[in-house]
């Protein structure tokens, strides 16, 4: 089963998206929450104040849900069970790619493996 392996290049791709989202997630909630505590501080409503210290909650609790994606996922597949060796190589690439994708392993090429060689 080589699944990783064939499908290497959209596991990097997947990498690279998770890799910024890294990046934009913190700036959002930087922005977005002096954005929303400045209106609430200007309008001097306590319940404003509050309801914009909620809403920072639960961003920075999002933010740090989406960072942690990629441990998530390696917990939940080393819960599932014991894999055979050939197995966990391939599941090792695909956690590569997602978590290092210039580390990745895209080698694969597709002509190797046709059905009719070409003489």
């Amino acid at each position: 089963m080589e699944f990783c392996l064939k499908s290497a290049r959209i596991w990097q791709i997947v990498g690279y998206i998770l890799a910024v989202v890294k990046i934009v997630i913190p700036l959002l909630i930087i922005i977005l929450g002096v954005i929303d505590l400045g209106r609430a501080v200007v309008s001097s409503d306590q319940k404003i104040i509050k309801d914009a210290g909620g809403k920072l909650v639960k961003r920075v609790i999002l933010g740090i849900c989406i960072f942690f994606i990629p441990q998530i996922i390696d917990l939940i597949f080393s819960m599932v069970g014991v894999f055979s060796e050939e197995m966990q190589e391939d599941y090792d690439n695909c956690f590569t790619c997602i978590t290092q994708p210039d580390n990745c392993d895209t080698s694969y090429d597709p002509n190797s493996d046709a059905i009719y060689p070409v003489n």
